[in-house]
């Protein structure tokens, strides 16, 4: 099992000490190379999970396994380390750096934890998703699809085993958005192991498997036919 996630809890304290539960007792497991989505309503724990399985925070209980490794009860620097080698992220609003060109931005992932910048390597992830010939165009002369296809192809600079995306299609138009999940599907066709998070049906339709998250348990877990795509143009 690439993820192993075992009676995780997740306590928030509002301001006067009172507890807000926002995960109990959460239990699955993904195995590599699957294409999972977790699907919930805003307010339903999805976020919160996410941030644990991300590292970027911790549970009040309860394990997280990433690749065999205990991460649960690690600190930030230890995370931070998990996450350079681990981890390839993909958000809603991209999060890319305006005044750099999509080449560089690509690049960025190698500047962080044990990794030596590849510029050769950044160019064939920018042609694998497409935008070979968009290397030396800086953020704000993309399209919003083109910026996200950009921020997939950062996600994948350090060769995590583990790509996961946070509403990937969110700030994008139907037809950006079809793209996007095309291009996610085809990178799991590779072997990639994708974990999505995701209010929207659609999305989580190109899934072969759907974690349905309500009031921080999860209510369902189902394996499905994904929807067909016909793979990156």
């Amino acid at each position: 099992m690439i993820i192993e996630v075992k009676n995780l809890a997740k306590t928030y304290r509002r301001g006067d000490g009172t507890p807000v539960p926002a995960l109990r007792d959460v239990t699955f497991s993904i195995s590599s190379g699957e294409f999972v989505t977790i699907r919930g309503k805003s307010g339903s724990g999805k976020s919160s999970l996410l941030n644990i399985l991300g590292c970027l925070d911790t549970p009040t209980s309860g394990t997280y396994l990433l690749a065999g490794e205990d991460v649960s009860r690690y600190d930030d620097r230890q995370r931070s380390l998990v996450r350079s080698k681990q981890l390839g992220f993909v958000f809603q609003s991209f999060n890319l750096l305006p005044r750099t060109t999509a080449l560089e931005n690509v690049e960025v992932p190698a500047l962080y934890g044990e990794h030596t910048v590849d510029r050769a390597k950044a160019m064939a992830l920018l042609t694998r998703v497409g935008l070979g010939d968009r290397a030396d165009h800086f953020v704000a002369e993309l399209s919003g699809g083109e910026q996200q296809r950009v921020a997939i192809a950062r996600a994948l600079m350090n060769d995590p085993p583990v790509l996961l995306a946070d509403e990937p299609t969110g700030n994008l138009d139907s037809a950006a958005g079809e793209s996007v999940m095309e291009l996610l599907t085809d990178l799991h066709r590779d072997g990639r192991t994708i974990l999505i998070v995701t209010h929207d049906e659609a999305t989580a339709a190109y899934a072969g498997r759907e974690l349905l998250i309500a009031d921080g348990t999860i209510a369902s877990d189902r394996v499905q036919q994904p929807a067909p795509a016909s793979g990156v143009a």
